[in-house]
C-alpha cells in the first residue's frame, strides 16, 4: 500500500486536533506517514500520540534551525520525501500556514493542490463545500495531490499504527528564507481554540453591544466551547477580529454550532455551514440562518440564551 505523507501540526509538545483528523483522512488514500519537523527532541514527545492515531511511519526531521524559519523547512522536508517515498498524496492543514506550505510545495514539485477540502475519497478525490455550503463538489489534482484539509471537517478515528521512526535530514535552508527573530507566547485562555473546538457559540449584530457578549460567553463556558462572532459583530466593535467566523474570518466545523443573533448572511455561512449540528436563535423568523439550522428558535436571544445556559449548568451539576 502506498504511503501518504501527513504534515504534523503540533505546539508546545502536544499534537493539535487537526493532526488526528489528517491521519484519519489519509487512510482513504493509503498508509499514513506522519512528518514531524522541528527542533531536536520534538518527535519524542509526539510519537506515542501519532502511533495511537494510526501513523504507520513517523519521519523525524529535526535540526537546530528547523523551527527558526517560517514555512521553508517544512516545504523542503516534504519535497525531499515526495521524491524519495513516492507517496499517493500529501496532506496538510487548511490553515494560513498550511495553505502556504501547500502552495510552495506545489511550485517545488509540480503537484496539484486541492484547497479547503472537507473530505477525502479513494483515488485522490477531494470533497469541497462551495458557494457558502450550497453545493458539494468533488475534484482531483493528479496522481500525487497535495490536499489541504479544513480543521474539524473530518472526525478523527484513532487506529493503532506501527509508528516506525525514520530519521531524515532537514535540507539546507536558503539565506533569503524568512527567519524568526523573536517569539511572544500567545495569551492563554480557558476556552478551546476556535478552529479546534467541538462546540462554538457565536454572536452577531443582534447581540447589540460589547457588554452584551457576556451572554454568548456564559453559554460557551457552560458548554466548554469556544466563542465566535459574525463579521457584523466584529465590524461593530462587539468582539475581537481573531474570533470572526466566515469567509473573511475563520472556518469552523464543530460538532455543535450555536448562532445567537446572527442573520446568516452567505459570508458567515461559508465559514460554519459544515458544522455537524447547527442551532440558531433569532427574533426574525425570516433570517437565512434558519435555512441551514437543525434547530431554530424564534425569540429574544436575551431571554432564550440565559435559559439555555441555566439548563446546561443544571444538567452538568
Amino acid at each position: 500500500m502506498a504511503e501518504v505523507l501527513v504534515l504534523v501540526e503540533h505546539a508546545e509538545g502536544n499534537l493539535k486536533t487537526i493532526t488526528n483528523e489528517l491521519i484519519t483522512a489519509a487512510r482513504s488514500l493509503g498508509e499514513p506517514s506522519a512528518v514531524v519537523v522541528g527542533a531536536p527532541g520534538t518527535a519524542d514527545k509526539l510519537a506515542e500520540g501519532l502511533k495511537a492515531s494510526g501513523a504507520a511511519k513517523i519521519y523525524v526531521a529535526e535540526s537546530d534551525t528547523a523551527d527558526q524559519f517560517l514555512v521553508v523547512p517544512k516545504v523542503a522536508v516534504l519535497a525531499a520525501l515526495a521524491e524519495s517515498a513516492g507517496p499517493a498524496g500529501i496532506l496538510v492543514a487548511s490553515t494560513a500556514e498550511g495553505k502556504e506550505v501547500a502552495g510552495r510545495l506545489a511550485a517545488e514539485t509540480g503537484f496539484g493542490v486541492l484547497w479547503d477540502v472537507v473530505g477525502v475519497k479513494d483515488g485522490g478525490i477531494g470533497v469541497h463545500s462551495v458557494f457558502g455550503g450550497a453545493y458539494t463538489v468533488e475534484a482531483t489534482a493528479g496522481e500525487t495531490p497535495i490536499i489541504a484539509l479544513r480543521p474539524g471537517a473530518v472526525e478523527a478515528a484513532p487506529e493503532a499504527g506501527a509508528g516506525e521512526l525514520v530519521t531524515v535530514e532537514v535540507p539546507e535552508i536558503p539565506e533569503n528564507a524568512t527567519k524568526i527573530v523573536s517569539r511572544q507566547p500567545a495569551q492563554k485562555s480557558a476556552r478551546p481554540e476556535l478552529t479546534e473546538a467541538k462546540v462554538v457559540v457565536a454572536g452577531g449584530r443582534g447581540v447589540g453591544s460589547k457588554d452584551n457578549f457576556s451572554v454568548v460567553e456564559d453559554l460557551a463556558d457552560a458548554l466548554g466551547g469556544a466563542v465566535g462572532a459574525s463579521r457584523a459583530a466584529v465590524d461593530s466593535g462587539f468582539y475581537e477580529g481573531q474570533f470572526q467566523v466566515g469567509q473573511t474570518g475563520k472556518t469552523v466545523a464543530p460538532q455543535l454550532y450555536i448562532a445567537l443573533g446572527i442573520s446568516g448572511a452567505i459570508q458567515h455561512r461559508a465559514g460554519m455551514q459544515t458544522s455537524k449540528t447547527i442551532v440558531a436563535v433569532n427574533k426574525d423568523e425570516e433570517s437565512p440562518i434558519f435555512e441551514i439550522a437543525d434547530l431554530g428558535i424564534v425569540g429574544d436571544l436575551f431571554k432564550v440564551t440565559p435559559q439555555l445556559t441555566d439548563a446546561v449548568k443544571a444538567r452538568k451539576g
